[in-house]
């Protein structure tokens, strides 16, 4: 069966890339979000396999909203990805619960490294 995958990121080709990556691997894109809080309104109403988060997002962050949805659902699957930089917030990121996290521009090979080692 085909994993779900919720994409988080306020830039649309940020989206559409790794909606690219994912459909021609054999993911399916269960819906996207351009903000945290969409985000978690769409995580509990597609309840995907994985949400590939970014962590600078308007209204809500990607880390408030990784919290909002660990709450909702202490099993969620949730991968960060952030910019060059960022290192306080991956950490920060990966203690309140993300399993992995990319670094963009992302490289096809390693979002996908990612997605298999969380979701298979």
């Amino acid at each position: 069966m085909a994993k779900n995958v919720l994409i988080c990121d306020d830039a649309a080709f940020m989206r559409m890339m790794i909606k690219d990556i994912l459909s021609k691997n054999g993911y399916t894109v269960a819906g996207e979000a351009e903000n945290g809080v969409k985000a978690v309104e769409k995580y509990l109403e597609v309840k995907p396999d994985l949400v590939l988060m970014d962590i600078t997002m308007p209204e809500m962050d990607g880390i408030q909203a990784l919290k909002k949805i660990k709450e909702a659902d202490p099993g969620a699957m949730i991968i960060m990805c952030s910019a060059m930089g960022q290192q306080a917030m991956v950490i920060e990121s990966i203690q309140a619960g993300a399993k992995d996290f990319i670094v963009k521009p992302f490289q096809a090979d390693r979002v996908l490294e990612a997605v298999k080692k969380v979701i298979g």
